[in-house]
């Protein structure tokens, strides 16, 4: 093989060379964005802990069945289903366990106690359940989600079925002697009720009337039941 032959099978052979180098960088970089994405993908989608996305304003007034009038209240379950489904929230088979929490809810109208009832986002006849609910009458809430996420004060009133915003709790609605007021462990909160996050063992006081109507003193703590 004289020099020039042998000049281009070395030209050919450095080529290839260079082309299976190249194509293997290619394919170990498309191998690296293919892992990265998929730890992406499982961090993201890892036991139900992706954070829920911002719930839609509701307009709480039209939501189905909703209880306008005045106490008592019932736990309304007749078009829960649809009330979840308006605000974002699952009709569950059973109770989830990602995430578990309790709060406990007193409550005031002109200063009488309202009682918060049992089964509040438990419809036993259709064999669903909110992810925020109650079991009994002690005023508890229960969070038993299959996600975490932020649930709110004016989540649980949907859920329940009462009318619940700044200005109105079913009948009662603020005029220039009544108001409502919400508490978190005795201390007065400020700005919209509806937007309280329902973090675990708040004691929350929601009252409506004048200021002489308020509890006093104001709960300000609550024993939850054992494994609560």
């Amino acid at each position: 093989m004289g020099k020039k032959n042998r000049d281009k099978s070395k030209q050919k052979t450095a080529e290839r060379n260079s082309k299976s180098r190249s194509s293997n960088k290619t394919l170990w970089i498309v191998a690296g964005i293919l892992i990265l994405l998929g730890v992406v993908y499982a961090f993201s989608h890892r036991g139900g802990t992706t954070p829920a996305a911002p719930a839609a304003p509701v307009n709480v007034d039209a939501l189905p069945g909703i209880q306008t009038g005045p106490e008592p209240w019932s736990s309304e379950l007749n078009d829960l289903r649809d009330r979840l489904k308006i605000i974002g929230l699952p009709a569950l088979l059973e109770e989830g366990n990602t995430m578990h929490g309790h709060q406990h809810l007193d409550l005031f109208i002109k200063g009488k106690f309202v009682s918060v009832p049992p089964m509040i986002g438990i419809n036993v006849a259709e064999r669903f359940i909110a992810p925020v609910h109650t079991h009994d009458t002690t005023g508890e809430i229960h969070i038993e989600s299959p996600t975490v996420q932020t649930y709110t004060l004016g989540q649980f009133f949907d859920i329940w079925g009462v009318r619940f915003s700044a200005k109105c709790i079913g009948a009662y609605c603020e005029d220039t002697q009544n108001t409502i007021k919400v508490f978190l462990d005795g201390r007065a909160v400020a700005g919209d009720p509806r937007l309280l996050e329902l973090k675990d063992h708040l004691e929350i006081v929601v009252t409506y009337g004048t200021p002489g109507e308020l509890p006093n003193p104001i709960p300000s703590q609550h024993q939850f039941s054992a494994g609560s």
